[in-house]
């Protein structure tokens, strides 16, 4: 059964769906996960889709989460957005089309110079110590690699 546009807005709320659907953006330093910085994973409000992993965060000073890759590049999809008289690289989710966020080229540079800033209403978080249970736990060995989240 396909969700309907009004169960899909009140599942994940009404920031979330603007952000998601019609490419609204939260505000700068409001969200949840702007300065946020517990080992876990960063799926897609809408389908759950992993897209980025707390390793790969870093505060950025932007007012949004910035990550500078995401898992897959294969999991997200670029698109030219010249709205706002401005020149930019939207990015979405590639499984449910969601509005994320913008990737700029002003990221860290020892990490290949990429800031992929996201909006937090178009993400929920995934704590480590819950990626079993939420059904994530092939993505555990991304923490243990740096020694994170070891909780075993």
């Amino acid at each position: 059964m396909t969700e309907t546009k009004e169960e899909l807005r009140r599942r994940i709320g009404d920031l979330a769906y603007e952000v998601t659907q019609h490419g609204a953006t939260e505000r700068a330093f409001t969200g949840q996960y702007d300065d946020f910085f517990e080992d876990g994973l960063y799926v897609d409000v809408v389908s759950g889709e992993p897209l980025f992993s707390s390793r790969d965060k870093y505060a950025s000073g932007c007012g949004w989460p910035a990550f500078s890759r995401p898992l897959d590049q294969e999991r997200i999809t670029n698109h030219q957005d010249n709205s706002f008289q401005m020149q930019r690289i939207e990015v979405k989710s590639r499984q449910s089309q969601s509005h994320l966020g913008h990737v700029f080229n002003d990221g860290p540079q020892d990490k290949g110079g990429l800031r992929y800033c996201i909006n937090s209403a178009a993400l929920r978080f995934i704590p480590y110590s819950e990626l079993d249970q939420e059904g994530y736990s092939d993505y555990k060995a991304l923490f243990s690699e740096k020694g994170e989240g070891n909780d075993d």
